[in-house]
């Protein structure tokens, strides 16, 4: 049997299994105030995700197919998961002008309302946060979307909006580079969902 990084004896002189474990305990947390919300409107987690993500989301991003590959699902569960949001009255779909078998999501003014009450579902986890230092933060924003960016190439993940993926990002030996605003980047002003972003490949 491999070692696990959740076994603490196999933690203590390795580094890299307890950070490993120390995610998946900030993980919990997440999904511990996802579902404090989640009862308020009395629906799922990922109901409450797929509100958010519509309210903040240009139109194109806002379909079943998108949603399915953002949150690592099956097609199937992100449509049920839709339908139950629609009789609920907080979405409606649009069909496309240009292709009449096409919809996009659209938050309707209850759902509007809904996002109100549970957008800041993680802001308790930004206390801690703010007892760090402005530039160790934008250290481990960096370290953090590395990570990220890592796992996307391997495909544990699915493809991110942020700087390290897109066409415009460049690694300087001393610094970022973005070619959409032409200006360098600090490790602070890297995003991880950017509006502009265009994948490198594909």
């Amino acid at each position: 049997m491999n070692k696990s990084v959740f076994d603490p004896q196999s933690q203590i002189d390795n580094s890299d299994f307890k950070i490993v474990a120390s995610l998946e305990r900030l993980s919990e947390c997440f999904r511990a105030l996802l579902w404090e919300k989640a009862k308020v409107l009395g629906v799922s987690p990922i109901q409450i995700q797929i509100l958010i993500f519509i309210h903040f989301h240009s139109g194109e991003k806002c379909k079943v197919g998108y949603l399915a590959q953002e949150f690592l699902l099956t097609k199937a569960t992100v449509s049920e998961a839709v339908k139950l949001l629609e009789q609920k009255g907080f979405i409606e779909r649009q069909t496309e002008k240009t292709d009449r078998r096409s919809h996009t999501l659209h938050l309707t003014e209850a759902g509007k309302g809904a996002v109100v009450q549970i957008a800041d579902f993680a802001n308790p986890m930004l206390a801690s946060l703010a007892k760090i230092p402005f530039t160790e933060k934008g250290v481990l924003l960096e370290q953090l979307l590395s990570i990220v960016g890592q796992l996307q190439e391997v495909g544990i993940i699915s493809i991110q909006r942020m700087c390290f993926a897109c066409r415009f990002y460049q690694r300087n030996e001393m610094d970022h580079f973005c070619h959409f605003i032409d200006k360098p980047l600090k490790n602070s002003e890297l995003r991880l969902d950017c509006a502009e972003f265009e994948a490198r490949y594909g």
